[in-house]
């Protein structure tokens, strides 16, 4: 589809989007009509085939290598969606790390790296997005539940970093509400992924609803915040867990 077919359309970009559940909301926004460019950090492959399968089905996408602690790329990727589509309308902010550590283990690099990714770059992402982001666009950071409840061991600095998301959102909300842009953030809880599933058995027991959550259910949420029947809501932090956090 070229740029004049595409400017009829909506537009997204989703940082994160070729695997999980950022596979999953680049599916949901292509199916809700939008033009979708997604970037990944290293697997070249998985990502074109997941931007083939969207223009088999009549969609449009383009897959962009970007690395999400490096502010130089994600603002290449903002620039390369604009200009590819003729506007940008849309921005998920899924990519982000895990690294697990006690508090007497973790080094300063790790805790770098992940302040870099799940923060600094999430900030810079949301920034590169707003400054093309037409009049009445939509922001959705990808938090986690962990913000609300860390209730596993190692997890200090990964809480930190998703609660600083959480916050995060609700000065971006007002910086940017004069331009009628919502920004909201989704805290999944235990999702199926292939990263996850050898952690699920132990955890499902836990949650109130007795099962994990599916990664389409994750999309259909951002699906909703997206839209324009969310124009009401910004700044804030939705828990999608199964109950976990009550």
């Amino acid at each position: 589809m070229n740029q004049t077919d595409a400017g009829s359309k909506k537009s997204a970009i989703v940082f994160g989007g070729s695997r999980g559940i950022g596979s999953a909301i680049v599916r949901r926004l292509a199916k809700d009509g939008a033009a979708i460019a997604f970037t990944y950090a290293s697997s070249a492959s998985q990502a074109a085939e997941g931007a083939a399968a969207i223009e088999a089905a009549g969609g449009t996408a383009i897959a962009i290598k970007a690395d999400s602690a490096n502010i130089d790329e994600i603002e290449a990727a903002v620039e390369q969606t604009s200009e590819q589509f003729g506007h940008l309308d849309i921005a998920v902010i899924n990519a982000g790390i895990l690294m697990l550590g006690d508090v007497s283990e973790v080094s300063p690099a790790d805790f770098d790296r992940m302040i870099a990714v799940n923060v600094r770059g999430v900030f810079f992402a949301i920034q590169a997005a707003a400054r093309r982001m037409r009049e009445g666009g939509r922001i959705v950071t990808i938090g986690s539940n962990v913000a609300v409840r860390s209730g596993f061991p190692g997890s200090s600095v990964y809480s930190l970093t998703k609660a600083a998301v959480a916050t995060m959102v609700k000065g971006v909300a007002v910086d940017l509400a004069p331009r009628k842009i919502t920004i909201n953030n989704v805290q999944p809880g235990p999702i199926v992924t292939d990263m996850t599933s050898a952690h699920l058995e132990q955890i499902v027991p836990l949650i109130p609803l007795h099962r994990a959550g599916d990664v389409d259910e994750i999309a259909a949420l951002v699906s909703f915040l997206a839209n324009g029947e969310a124009a009401y809501m910004t700044g804030a932090s939705v828990t999608i867990d199964g109950g976990l956090s009550l």
